[in-house]
Parts: C-alpha cells; structure tokens; sequence
C-alpha cells in the first residue's frame, strides 16, 4: 500500500494484498487522513467485482458522512454494476474531477 498526500487529498494505491486486507489496513490507519478527500486506486488488482466494491462501502459511508469525498479508481470494474452509494471511476483524473465537483457542491451548501 503506498500513501501519497497531495493537499487536501489522500491517495491510496494497492499494488498486491487482496481488497479485504486493503480495507482492513485502511481503518487501521484511518485517523492519518480522516480529515482528507481520499481516493482509494485499485487499477493495479485485475477483475475487480461488485463484491470487491461492495467491501469498501461502509468506510465510504463513514468518510462521506463526515463531508469528505471517497473515489475509488478501478479500470476492470463494470462501472453499470457499481451502487449509487460509492463512487467508482477508471481514471485517477477523474476521480480528483469528481472531488473537484463536491467540494463546489459541499462549499454551496449542497
């Protein structure tokens, strides 16, 4: 897992563990970067499931509901297969796109 701190923003590349064990490590170390965006890249893992997905989702709640964005980035995902409840998108550009566009939205008061 390597960490890398750009501003206000957290990204988090998993070359080799399994996504159980990146999620596990990532809660262990979430009060490093509880207070940033965080974007979790996977596109090193190859065939990415719903299942996968699915294991980050209650730290995406939790993250989210403290007014952070959460992004994961998987390029072997079926994106029609992911829940609106977490963000997934194939690229490392869009995902700081899309914490871009909530940080507008939480500054508007959306």
């Amino acid at each position: 897992m390597i960490i890398d701190q750009d501003g206000n923003t957290t990204l988090i590349t998993q070359e080799k563990a399994s996504i159980i064990e990146l999620v596990k490590k990532i809660d262990i170390l979430y009060d490093r970067f509880k207070n940033n965006n965080l974007i979790v890249n996977i596109t090193k893992l190859d065939d990415v499931k719903l299942s996968d997905i699915v294991e980050f989702l209650q730290l995406s709640n939790k993250h989210r509901k403290a007014k952070h964005s959460f992004v994961i980035v998987s390029n072997s995902a079926n994106l029609n297969e992911m829940p609106d409840e977490i963000i997934v998108v194939p690229s490392t550009k869009e995902a700081y796109d899309v914490i871009e566009m909530d940080v507008m939205e939480r500054d508007l008061g959306f």
